[in-house]
């Protein structure tokens, strides 16, 4: 699976790379006065994971792997806990602080909202993975990203090439957060190369697709020439081509998602014309982030500085003569 390989490859590398923060995870020898890992002390670890609801197909991926994760770890206990939105997030990481989490790995489900509970849990002394969604400043020990500004390039020079550099598009946003900024501010850049596309509309479809649905619906109301959707997620392009059929609007349109949905892969891999290419961004990074905390807090001695590490994840572009090396009709996702 080679997506995951890669994963597991990033976490090998940032556990030889990160320096590691907060309260004292182990004890004093008393013969040599030397600080002690957790893990020579035989202490278990306790470490929160918290994720946002699975509302939609990449976060139910989240989820799932997150479990998978956990298993693997028997070392450790975890606390996981999934938020429908910021406030019920931040009441789960405060029960998660009561219990004296010894680390956090946190998808947060907003960055602005959560970067204040976050530089919170770090003042504490608590170990902090952030995978995905980045806060708004450095308070994480590590932080795991897809490398979202590859994801907008990559994704915005293929349409645009496809598009034959002229034409009209439409934009779906994710949830207001680093991710969707650094998708859509790329994306935008690549497209302002091109004075004869002309980008009609860019709304939230918040990475949902029932709300992707709507905005589309809206979309199509509003203007009446559409040659393709920049959907940003999987999802949301799903909701999107429902909205076009509904109106009768599915021909002659197209549509690029992102996050490597088996469902999508299939129909870019069958040439559907609808989709013809994707890109991944792999709900697994989860596990990354888990694998990389467990083994983080095993090796981290008391005093250790605070040094805060970016881990960034590389993307494919999912094509027909290449779809069959991203498609697993077993995943969840």
């Amino acid at each position: 699976m080679k997506s995951l390989t890669k994963l597991a490859l990033t976490a090998m590398t940032a556990l030889t790379i990160f320096g590691c923060s907060g309260k004292d995870a182990g004890t004093t020898d008393p013969k040599t006065g030397d600080p002690k890992s957790a893990e020579s002390t035989g202490k278990k670890l306790l470490i929160g994971i918290s994720i946002p609801a699975a509302d939609h197909g990449w976060t139910a991926g989240v989820k799932y792997w997150a479990e998978q994760e956990m298993k693997k770890h028997p070392e450790a206990d975890f606390m996981l806990q999934t938020a429908k939105g910021p406030e019920e997030q931040i009441a789960s990481i405060d029960a998660m602080l009561a219990k004296k989490i010894d680390g956090l790995v946190i998808l947060a489900t907003e960055s602005a909202p959560l970067t204040p509970k976050a530089s919170e849990v770090h003042e504490k002394g608590v170990f902090i993975v952030n995978v995905d969604r980045g806060f708004l400043k450095p308070v994480a020990d590590i932080y795991i990203a897809g490398d979202n500004e590859e994801f907008g390039r990559k994704s915005a020079e293929f349409m645009a090439e496809r598009m034959g550099k002229k034409g009209n598009l439409v934009i779906l946003e994710g949830i207001p957060c680093t991710v969707n900024t650094e998708r859509v501010d790329a994306a935008k850049k690549v497209f302002a190369k091109f004075p004869d596309i002309k980008i009609l509309d860019s709304q939230s479809g918040m990475w949902n697709q029932t709300k992707a649905y709507e905005v589309m619906q809206g979309f199509l109301v509003k203007h009446k020439q559409i040659d393709a959707i920049w959907g940003g997620d999987d999802d949301m392009a799903l909701g999107a081509e429902k909205a076009l059929k509904q109106s009768g609007r599915d021909k002659n349109i197209w549509i690029l998602g992102g996050a490597g949905m088996k469902d999508i892969v299939k129909r870019v891999m069958d040439k559907d014309p609808m989709y013809p290419a994707d890109i991944t961004y792999p709900p697994a990074m989860i596990a990354t982030g888990i694998d990389t905390a467990v083994k983080a807090l095993k090796a981290r001695k008391p005093g250790d500085k605070f040094e805060p590490k970016k881990v960034v994840q590389k993307l494919d572009m999912i094509l027909p003569d290449n779809a069959k090396d991203f498609y697993f009709p077993d995943s969840i996702y």
